[in-house]
């Protein structure tokens, strides 16, 4: 879907204007036409000053935990977790069985590929697997547009990629991005729009009235959360959205991705705020870990070890999704679990077999632990986990698996009791992946293959962050090193000279390079490195012709 040269297009409105800092084509206005950047205006002038107050407090909480102190369950809204009567809103068309959803990027391949997996539901990704270039998102919201329209088959080459006619379709859900991101090429009154709000608006706007039409509805994923109160702005959200097209309060749901240490607190105040439009909660397990390090990271009592020794059983983690599912099932909703991230080793049968005998045994702890379903990126993995599930879980869901044998303190969420040691292997490896993703990133592709695992941006987070924190804190490895700045940026240097050498002319590598060496050396450290790196990826041609929408 190749783009004209760009051209700045303004939807002059009553008062203002909205800017839109990004090539267009018809292809592209009918997805943002003037009736939808009217409704994005809406959502930006009504929402983005909380959003960006809601920010703050995020800034303020990390002071308070960089002087020592340690979250816990808040006592103002106690009353809230101990009132056993309130429950969120029973499952909606087409998402009462979850049993596998597959996620990935919103290419127009991987959405046919994901649409003929044998999954239940389909989580498009806006976030974590997407690189948020202008024609990313844009044709990302084109392809879903005509995805829902079963108008998304195309030719690549001689082969034909098109929806299957034998059975229904998986139910679609949107992954829009977190709070924290702006999209830069859509400006509001000169300021550029929230992220979340560009992408909830444009794909609610474009799809609801026709995804209910067709037996569904407008569904999402919310990522990043760190609070409650950032939950209620969502739903602020749903409810003016609703109101502005005419449609039924508790039509849209959403299902929030716990995947930050401080959410981890306050699970049962995030249904209650979304309850109406809550799907429940899921078990984001990288950006998790990644929570729990960057929010702690002045704090050398939280040092982890080695990625591969932070699994789904260590006392941290494991008290997490304990406490997920016993929420959940209480209020009624769904517990999702975490993804599959192995892709099939095709040339290694030996080495494939151990993959995916990995894959069966992560999803047999989630089914047995009371999970309603989980994840795989990659449709070959589909078979395995729904074999599991559909053995383990013959039901649509196991919401009434209560667990009340489950007694989860705080100090049980921060128990940083993890069995493992850091090694240089470790460290080389978190270079490794954290250059591989970004260098990915910085070319458009969110989603990158590394070592027979789909990388996201919450495992290359992951991978910088522990080396920030072991060169922090002077972590020694197995081997006897010192991790320290200059050693770990000799095996920067080293691991970016072996993946330059093979990667082909034009790559980013020196660009990832540049980025990667200020993110682990214990000094500086950037929130998130799509924050940081965003700016590489813009496309805004403010001194374009102007054109209409």
């Amino acid at each position: 879907m190749a783009s004209p040269a760009p051209n700045k297009a303004e939807v002059l409105l009553a008062d203002a204007s909205a800017t839109v800092l990004g090539p267009l084509n018809d292809k592209t206005k009918k997805i943002l036409s003037k009736e939808a950047a009217v409704f994005l205006v809406l959502l930006h002038r009504t929402f983005n000053k909380t959003r960006k107050e809601l920010l703050q407090k995020r800034v303020t909480r990390q002071a308070e935990l960089d002087r020592g102190v340690l979250p816990d369950f808040l006592p103002e809204t106690k009353h809230i977790r101990e009132n056993d009567a309130w429950r969120g809103a029973p499952p909606a068309p087409g998402l009462q069985d979850r049993r596998l959803e597959i996620t990935g990027p919103v290419d127009r391949k991987m959405v046919v590929n994901a649409l003929n997996s044998e999954v239940w539901t389909y989580m498009a990704d806006f976030e974590d697997a997407t690189a948020p270039t202008w024609d990313n998102m844009i044709n990302g919201q084109l392809n879903l547009h005509d995805a829902i329209r079963r108008q998304v088959d195309f030719k690549q080459g001689e082969k034909w990629y098109r929806l299957r006619t034998d059975r229904r379709l998986p139910t679609l859900i949107c992954r829009a991005r977190g709070w924290h991101l702006d999209e830069k090429h859509f400006l509001v009154d000169g300021e550029p729009m929230s992220g979340s709000l560009f992408d909830f608006g444009l794909y609610f706007f474009n799809n609801a009235e026709e995804l209910v039409k067709r037996g569904s509805g407008p569904y999402f994923y919310l990522p990043k959360m760190e609070s409650h109160l950032e939950a209620r702005l969502w739903n602020d959200v749903f409810n003016l959205s609703q109101d502005y097209i005419g449609m039924r309060r508790g039509t849209i749901r959403g299902t929030v991705l716990i995947e930050t240490i401080l959410a981890a607190f306050e699970m049962d105040e995030i249904i209650y705020e979304l309850r109406e439009h809550s799907s429940g909660l899921n078990c984001g397990r990288w950006d998790y870990i990644f929570s729990v390090i960057k929010r702690f990271r002045q704090n050398p009592s939280f040092v982890l070890p080695d990625r591969s020794s932070v699994t789904m059983t260590v006392p941290f983690m494991d008290s997490y999704v304990k406490l997920l599912i016993k929420i959940c099932h209480k209020r009624g909703v769904h517990a999702m679990g975490g993804m599959a991230a192995q892709i099939p080793i095709k040339n290694d049968p030996a080495a494939n077999e151990v993959a995916m005998s990995n894959v069966r045994a992560d999803k047999l702890r989630e089914v047995r632990a009371g999970h309603d379903g989980t994840w795989v990126a990659h449709p070959a993995l589909a078979p395995i986990a729904g074999e599991i599930f559909n053995q383990y879980m013959p039901t649509p869901n196991q919401m009434w698996v209560l667990r009340p044998e489950v007694e989860v303190t705080a100090n049980d969420l921060l128990n940083m009791n993890v069995p493992g040691k850091v090694t240089e292997d470790g460290v080389r490896k978190n270079l490794a992946i954290g250059l591989g993703y970004m260098e990915g990133w910085l070319r458009g592709i969110g989603c990158v293959p590394l070592n027979y695992l789909m990388e996201d941006a919450a495992t290359a987070e992951v991978s910088r962050s522990q080396v920030w924190q072991w060169v922090r804190h002077g972590a020694v490895t197995a081997e006897g090193q010192k991790v320290t700045k200059e050693y770990t940026l000799r095996l920067l240097k080293e691991e970016a000279t072996k993946l330059a050498k093979d990667a082909p002319k034009g790559n980013k590598y020196a660009t990832a390079v540049k980025y990667m060496s200020t993110q682990v050396t214990g000094e500086d450290y950037a929130e998130f490195i799509t924050s940081l790196l965003y700016n590489e990826i813009t496309t805004t041609s403010a001194n374009q012709p102007a054109a209409k929408l």
